[in-house]
């Protein structure tokens, strides 16, 4: 449950919720929800406790990476009195698209003969990997409007008075989201229209053109706030320049051109030598269509395989233009967390949020690889079981005991329970996805008991509401007593903690450990010798009987993935901490090894050309030992 409720502003506007700047025109554009939405911005931010997970370096900047929602981390940002100087976000587009990840099994580290056929590089096409499902970018259109109001409110709360934001989206959903904007941050201060054309490769789409560019809405909490003009400016081709000039050019003795210019006022000009090199020097003003930035294809080696990353060069121009070295900027909605590696790059301070712990991994690794010092976090809210929204979503499925699919409900219930007594139970779920259904209100049950309920079967009985945190449990028990009257179906609550609560979610590792003798300098060596993920190889099985009989139906042959006795191709990743043994400490790593998926080691975040052999070192005697498998699942085990 929320320790407390922090307010968005000290006074919520009247209204705002309703998207009504249509009202000059006599038409009022109303969703779905809104009066949810009032309600829950009445409310306030729900606060959660926050555990700190790791630190790297000694951080003086405070930099954060903060596992968990836009809307709980601002209220942590506001509750601690940050403020923040400069907002990109990339959320969700409502474009209907599933986004998977690629998951590549490493080279078994045991098998001599594997590494030594290794010396040639392997083709990526030829390494085996599968994909599992990271986010399903699928919404209505409604849900999405009020989901993204409550988070825009919950950023402009956190942004100082001079601060900018950058909401970057495309053609399914932008359009709506510009009226959001200027509701909530006010017309006068929409800045531009930024218009990021990829050039790339073309392709004839039937009865429709390419779809080639992505729109940025640039807002400003003050007039314009385009604080760095010259420093993203479009350096000048100096022959192009010239001929621009239609003057003639001039050489000093010494190489160096110009021509006249005059100055001063118009009765008193005066001639004078313009150096070209002065005149180049600025470049050429950036207006709102960058066409210059190409997106990223596959083999870049800027690219972090993960689904829609966006190219640094885009971060590090609107870095530029709007903040100054020492400002925090912030992307709520971080992704493989290009912005907070670019802001790093540039001498800024960042926060990095994200829902999904595959992104709180990429970009610890990448910040690691950087050099940065930051701190990781996580938002306790109860629902962090698995790496992400969607696979807790499919866990907790199957951890309700007799639920099942049922076609006769509506897409608002999750399917239902059999019962001897009360025969078909509906049941509902919140929905991860969508942070507005996770707190169990009086707005929430309005809407069970008025719209939910009078579309079930005549002979329903009762119906199963689970919830993850909940305002006041009496307080809505009275509700619904004073309220479902139109029926006589019973609501029973449940709490769905305590079905996460007796979920335990660990990969099983054997090892030896002993001092080093390798060299002068001593300190100890830790050797895998076996290691095992239930979860990792119940994917695989699926994977493997999917691909046979996709195989089978085509009449072709199918090689299964398979995995040795020691499974050690499935870790990609393994830590050593020297300096606690408390498991609920946060993690200090002395030392760590990533395996990429060509099977090389970057070790302590500096790439190499070394194949892992299977063992970490380090200079102390290590106290715990942490794993994180090819799927992103993180195991502690103490030495």
């Amino acid at each position: 449950m929320a320790i407390k409720y922090i307010p968005y502003f000290p006074n919520t506007l009247e209204g705002q919720a309703i998207l009504d700047n249509f009202v000059r025109t006599k038409r009022v554009l109303r969703y779905r929800d809104n009066d949810q939405v009032i309600e829950r911005i009445e409310r306030g931010m729900p606060l959660y406790e926050m555990e700190t997970k790791e630190t790297i370096g000694a951080n003086p900047k405070q930099n954060r990476i903060i596992r968990g929602e836009c809307l709980s981390a601002c209220a942590y940002l506001k509750e601690q009195g940050i403020q923040v100087d400069l907002v990109y976000i990339d959320p969700p587009f409502a474009s209907g698209a599933d986004y998977a990840k690629k998951v590549y099994i490493r080279r078994n580290p045991l098998v001599a003969k594997a590494i030594a056929q290794a010396e040639n590089e392997l083709d990526v096409e030829e390494l085996k990997a599968f994909e599992e499902k990271m986010y399903g970018d699928v919404w209505d259109k409604e849900r999405y409007l009020n989901w993204m109001y409550e988070n825009l409110m919950a950023i402009k709360s956190v942004m100082s008075d001079e601060a900018s934001i950058y909401v970057h989206l495309d053609w399914h959903i932008g359009h709506y989201v510009k009226i959001l904007l200027d509701e909530i941050f006010g017309e006068d201060k929409f800045v531009n229209e930024i218009v990021w054309h990829y050039p790339g490769r073309e392709m004839h789409v039937p009865n429709k053109f390419n779809a080639k560019h992505d729109t940025i809405f640039l807002y400003s909490r003050k007039e314009g706030n385009i604080i760095n003009s010259y420093d993203v400016a479009i350096p000048y081709d100096e022959e192009e320049r010239i001929k621009s000039l239609r003057r003639k050019v001039y050489t000093d003795p010494d190489g160096r051109r110009w021509v006249w210019e005059t100055r001063g006022q118009a009765n008193g000009q005066e001639p004078y030598h313009r150096y070209l090199d002065e005149i180049i020097e600025n470049g050429k003003a950036l207006n709102d269509v960058w066409s210059d930035i190409p997106s990223l294809r596959g083999n870049d080696p800027a690219r972090n395989d993960y689904a829609t990353e966006k190219p640094p060069m885009l971060l590090e121009r609107i870095i530029k233009a709007s903040s100054n070295e020492g400002m925090l900027v912030a992307d709520f909605f971080g992704g493989s967390g290009v912005t907070a590696s670019v802001a790093n790059k540039l001498g800024r301070r960042f926060i990095h949020c994200d829902i999904g712990v595959n992104s709180i991994q990429t970009v610890r690794d990448r910040l690691l690889a950087d050099k940065a010092e930051f701190e990781v976090l996580e938002i306790k809210d109860g629902v962090s079981l698995y790496r992400n929204p969607v696979q807790t979503m499919d866990k907790l499925k199957s951890l309700i005991k007799g639920l099942r699919n049922e076609d006769a409900l509506d897409k608002f219930w999750e399917g239902s329970i059999v019962d001897t007594k009360y025969g078909m139970m509906p049941v509902y779920l919140p929905n991860l996805m969508d942070s507005t259904t996770r707190l169990l209100d009086k707005p929430l049950m309005n809407r069970i008991i008025r719209e939910a309920l009078p579309d079930l079967p005549e002979d329903t009985k009762r119906v199963i509401v689970y919830y993850i945190d909940i305002t006041d449990r009496q307080e809505i028990e009275d509700f619904i007593r004073e309220n479902n009257d139109r029926t006589t179906i019973e609501i029973e609550l449940r709490d769905l903690k305590q079905v996460l609560d007796d979920v335990v979610v660990e990969d099983n590792a054997e090892w030896e450990l002993a001092e080093s003798h390798e060299d002068l300098l001593g300190g100890w060596k830790l050797t895998i010798k076996n290691f095992h993920s239930d979860r990792l190889l119940r994917k695989i099985d699926e994977v493997n009987n999917k691909g046979q009989q996709q195989a089978l139906q085509k009449g072709k042959e199918f090689k299964p993935l398979e995995i040795s006795e020691e499974g050690l191709e499935t870790i990609e990743w393994l830590s050593l901490d020297c300096t606690k043994a408390d498991p609920k400490a946060p993690w200090h790593s002395d030392a760590e090894i990533k395996i990429d998926r060509l099977g090389y080691v970057i070790r302590n975040g500096i790439k190499s050309q070394d194949f892992w052999d299977a063992t970490i070192s380090c200079d102390n005697k290590p106290l715990r030992l942490k794993i994180r498998n090819i799927c992103g699942d993180e195991t502690i085990y103490i030495l």
